[in-house]
């Protein structure tokens, strides 16, 4: 074979050689490349998903106040806060539980001063919504109740604090429920009773507009004799 031969063979050789190794190169930078942006996709997709859980689950929108405790006042008050979240209020508090109907403000803020957070809800809030609510007021301190004239369709409210929603199953409410809960920071009387109060809703004993009389008789639903009177 000649030496011309020889050369071109190894030329072709080389080149056919060089062409694979392109091909080679080509082929590992789409896999890399493409397996590349996979993860950085993966990545914002994740990011995008905690940045989104955090917003649906964040307390930020929690209002605050700021009352001082034991504030008894025999008459109905008028709060600034619709429903209240603290300030004077009535010597007896409601019992911790579930109402059907709608219960004093009074009473309930002497509950919200014990720990107790105040679930209300538009009366015309679906059936399935009201049984959630339900089942998550099924816990010590916890109150819920209907509640005419509502600002938002649920409204949970504890001492001093807030929350307005759209909704019962809103992630945000049980997040609320655990922080604010007899809460040992914000509650003013923290470990006073939710019980031995009263049972009586708004139409079954209306807190008065005026002072009762002396000798006047206790709440309706009151517990125990009648010359009891519930802590402060």
């Amino acid at each position: 074979m000649s030496k011309e031969k020889t050369q071109a063979r190894r030329e072709n050789l080389a080149r056919v050689r060089a062409e694979q190794k392109r091909k080679e190169r080509r082929a590992a930078f789409l896999m890399w490349g493409g397996g590349g942006v996979v993860v950085v996709l993966l990545v914002g997709l994740v990011g995008f998903y905690l940045v989104n859980q955090r917003a649906a689950t964040s307390l930020d929108g929690v209002v605050s106040a700021k009352y001082p405790g034991s504030q008894h006042v025999q008459t109905k008050v008028s709060y600034k806060e619709n429903p209240p979240v603290g300030g004077e209020h009535n010597p007896a508090w409601q019992n911790c539980g579930i109402y059907d109907q709608p219960i004093n403000n009074e009473n309930a803020v002497h509950s919200m001063e014990h720990g107790a957070v105040w679930i209300t809800y538009q009366p015309d809030l679906p059936k399935d919504q009201v049984a959630t609510l339900k089942e998550l007021a099924a816990k010590e301190y916890m109150l819920l109740s209907p509640y005419p004239g509502l600002p938002a369709k649920v409204v949970a409210s504890s001492w001093n604090k807030q929350l307005k929603l759209d909704s019962a199953n809103d992630p945000r409410l049980p997040k609320y429920v655990a922080k604010y809960r007899n809460n040992s920071t914000e509650t003013p009387e923290f470990g006073a009773s939710c019980s031995g109060g009263v049972n009586s809703t708004t139409a079954e004993a209306p807190i008065p507009t005026a002072s009762p009389s002396p000798g006047a008789s206790q709440p309706a639903g009151m517990t125990g004799s009648p010359s009891a009177k519930p802590s402060s």
